[in-house]
């Protein structure tokens, strides 16, 4: 008996075919709720991924090449070298960079160092009071050369280990204010950007088509008159980061010069363009900025009149420029798009999962449940059409 059961428990499941029962309820609280989320679903649908993410498009990233060329000069008058006119390759250092280049705004400068001894300059590690005080062949990391032994007259009052050096040694403890080479603000520099998207074999440069030859020699950048313009002056572009040119300069600092080709290929190229923008890199924190700025050493050498090798030792600070170039491109891809309509049909047939559970578990009137399942009889002949079809139920 009870294997003739299952038997016919297992031809029923293999022989039954199910078919959803349309159950309209007259309910304005239950009607909400599924306009509500079915409005909700498709305005994400619309607004977050079809118009902000552009999920319906194949996506590539940049690939960029930048060049830069500085032009302006300067003329300086300091006791230390006198009259100077400071041109490109003098305050450009080095002359060619990777997505960078280095301007020298300000510098101290120590003249005709040879190879000789001096006093040291004067700190807790470096002070003395006799010979004993030093000790020959000693190397302080700190210091600016090895230690002779000797412990000689730095000024009137203060004694220091002599050491063999670049003597004279320099001290970069006063900063000229303001600083020497502040008018490179009048600096301007071109920006040479060559950007591609492999995967749509799509190649542009920030140098656009209207620009030619006569209007790149007049033009300089400006966000409102003239935003497409390569030419940057370095004042303007300090001035966009939220910096003054004339305190950065003093001690130096980086500079972010930020590229965007964020393009949506299914338009024209004409409307794929470069934005920039600005932002100072560096820490300027007061409270907590050890080693302020940016700087770095470097000397001339020549062999002065007697033949001795000498050099000019200057400590130069400077702001560096850093082009940074990023930007995704999108173009209409069949694959992405169905996809994400697939997706949406999915989370649009969730509406009724949500709706059929707040009517069973939120709302008084749960007779409508009875409705919801319908089962054929013992005979397996089903129930009639009737009952089938469409079916209202206002609430009481």
């Amino acid at each position: 008996m009870g294997s003739k059961c299952s038997c016919c428990a297992c031809h029923l499941c293999l022989f039954e075919y199910q078919t959803p029962v349309m159950l309209v309820i007259s309910s304005k609280r239950l009607g909400f709720l599924f306009r509500l989320i079915e409005l909700l679903i498709i305005a994400y649908v619309v607004v977050y991924v079809c118009w902000y993410q552009r999920a319906y498009q194949d996506q590539d990233s940049v690939i960029s090449s930048v060049s830069t060329k500085v032009k302006g000069n300067i003329l300086t008058n300091s006791s230390v070298e006198g009259v100077h006119v400071w041109d490109v390759s003098e305050y450009v250092i080095p002359p060619q960079g990777e997505n960078s280049f280095f301007v020298l705004t300000n510098m101290i400068v120590t003249p005709g160092q040879t190879q000789s001894s001096c006093p040291e300059i004067p700190s807790e590690f470096t002070n003395c009071k006799s010979d004993s005080d030093c000790k020959e062949g000693f190397n302080e990391i700190r210091g600016n050369g090895v230690q002779t032994g000797r412990c000689v007259q730095y000024s009137d009052t203060i004694k220091t280990c002599e050491v063999m050096s670049w003597c004279p040694l320099e001290n970069d403890t006063i900063i000229p204010k303001p600083a020497l080479l502040s008018a490179a603000e009048d600096f301007t520099v071109l920006i040479k950007n060559n950007i591609q998207y492999p995967k749509f074999s799509f190649r542009k440069r920030n140098i656009l088509h209207h620009i030619n030859s006569t209007y790149l020699k007049n033009c300089t950048f400006n966000r409102k008159t003239d935003p497409h313009c390569p030419i940057f002056r370095l004042g303007d572009i300090v001035t966009e980061a939220g910096e003054d040119f004339s305190v950065i300069a003093l001690k130096g600092g980086i500079i972010g010069i930020f590229i965007d080709w964020s393009c949506n290929l299914d338009f024209s190229e004409h409307f794929c363009i470069p934005k920039y923008s600005f932002s100072r890199l560096d820490n300027k924190n007061p409270e907590n900025n050890v080693a302020p700025g940016n700087n770095f050493r470097y000397a001339k050498y020549y062999k002065n009149n007697e033949s001795i090798e000498t050099r000019t030792l200057i400590k130069g600070f400077g702001i560096r420029f850093d082009v940074m170039v990023f930007g995704k491109a999108g173009k209409f891809h069949i694959v992405p798009t169905i996809v994400n309509l697939g997706a949406t049909l999915a989370f649009l047939s969730l509406v009724t999962a949500v709706c059929d559970w707040f009517m069973l578990t939120c709302m008084k009137d749960r007779d409508y449940a009875k409705h919801k399942f319908i089962h054929p009889d013992k005979k397996g002949d089903g129930v009639p059409l009737s009952s089938m079809e469409s079916t209202s139920y206002g609430t009481p």
